[in-house]
């Protein structure tokens, strides 16, 4: 099996709905999402995935979140932007590009330098 990891960010703002706290005010973040795939079979080149068009993938993911206030961004609309509710979202919109070819492993997103949530299945 080969794993594959590349990173991008992005900003962007929330509120945590219902958040017992400072965090359900405004506030924003800038947001460093990881995403690892994986797959067993090499290409024609003897790679399992470019990196170039992975991270091209994960950029058109990140695109419609940058600067953005993320309750106003569908599916945020109505689901709480927090950055578990992110990593899942990125997870499934990643898996639709990717599918086929690799699978994703992970998706990691940092809200600062010092925290991060992890969705995987």
């Amino acid at each position: 099996m080969y794993e594959l990891t590349v990173k991008g960010h992005f900003d962007a703002a929330h509120a945590l709905r219902g958040y017992p706290g400072e965090c359900s005010n405004l506030h924003g973040h800038t947001w460093d999402v990881e995403v690892t795939v994986k797959g067993e079979e090499l290409d024609g080149i003897d790679i399992v995935y470019d990196f170039k068009r992975l991270k091209a993938d994960l950029a058109v993911v990140l695109d419609s979140y940058d600067h953005v206030y993320l309750n106003e961004v569908p599916p945020f609309d109505v689901l709480s932007p927090t950055a578990e509710n992110l990593a899942r979202v990125v997870y499934d919109r990643l898996e639709e590009i990717v599918g086929g070819e690799v699978s994703v492993k992970e998706i990691s997103v940092w809200e600062s330098p010092i925290a991060r949530i992890t969705y995987r299945r």
